[in-house]
């Protein structure tokens, strides 16, 4: 029996420019809103994809464009981290877990058996390699979601870079039915080395876009006033980060792959299982 074939609409997006399509979405999302329209207008958005604005930051109305709103803070407090144990990774993101796995032959599984590279993740960068026989976790962020990213272990900061590509849909039906999706669109990434509880892993947060989101955006703490390169990396003197710090941010929601390496990786395990999960909740640790 042969594989089935990709939804029509998947079929007609590649038709789609949708870098032009992403770059006027973009620029829609950044106008000003009139200040009497912003309640009715982000209300709406908010009803309709399920946001809960009871955690929001600020109030409605003083968000002034859809990116101000998509990019929003919550209220303090809202998403303690999961205390520390030995070779603890909490989730840097609200989202859905819905992949995970070991990192074998240096391939990872996409959804449906498709694989792609972990060098082909990482765009050839030279620490692509304390990944190797780890782990990863795909986390995916919708509409609905908070949209920052935070940071997931206690570590000094190695490496952040970007790569730049395409940018399909990262839904259920595209992440299916593109091979080597994650590595075809644009990302960024931060590469991390723990310390304290955290020390012998090694952990990658990997930001991928999708259409009509494409930034994927590395917070400035780790850029040290220096522009992160369309196609590059910039190495980083061991800063100082903690879970829960602010890693970067995502300009509509997308996608974390999350890799997991280093000593403490032989023994690490999955403590969730895959579904909803929040900023800060542990994902998993080193066994006892």
């Amino acid at each position: 029996m042969s594989d089935p074939a990709p939804p029509l609409s998947l079929r007609l997006l590649a038709l789609y420019p949708k870098k032009i399509g992403s770059s006027i979405v973009g620029a829609g999302a950044r106008m000003k809103l009139p200040v009497s329209l912003r309640k009715s207008l982000l209300g709406g958005f908010a009803a309709q994809y399920g946001v809960n604005l009871e955690e929001a930051g600020r109030p409605l109305e003083s968000y002034e464009s859809f990116l101000d709103f998509f990019t929003r803070r919550l209220r303090p407090g809202l998403r303690p981290q999961d205390p520390l144990v030995p070779g603890a990774v909490n989730s840097p993101v609200d989202g859905a877990l819905i992949a995970a796995g070991r990192i074998e032959d240096e391939t990872l599984i996409q959804a449906k058996g498709l694989p792609y590279s972990l060098e082909e993740l990482l765009g050839g960068d030279p620490l692509a390699p304390w990944f190797r026989g780890g782990h990863y976790a795909t986390l995916y962020l919708s509409p609905r979601d908070y949209h920052r990213i935070h940071v997931p272990v206690e570590g000094v900061v190695r490496a952040v870079g970007r790569i730049e590509g395409e940018l399909w849909p990262v839904n259920e039906a595209s992440t299916a039915f593109t091979p080597g999706l994650y590595v075809r669109n644009r990302r960024s990434y931060w590469i991390a080395e723990g310390t304290g509880p955290c020390e012998g892993l090694r952990v990658g947060a990997v930001l991928v876009a999708a259409t009509h989101v494409g930034g994927v955006v590395i917070d400035e703490r780790w850029l040290s006033g220096r522009g992160l390169p369309v196609r590059g990396r910039l190495e980083v003197e061991r800063l100082p980060c903690q879970p829960g710090d602010d890693l970067g941010v995502f300009e509509l929601g997308s996608t974390v792959v999350l890799l997991i390496g280093g000593e403490t990786a032989g023994t690490w395990r999955l403590a969730r299982e895959l579904g909803p999960v929040r900023v800060g909740q542990r994902l998993g640790q080193a066994a006892g």
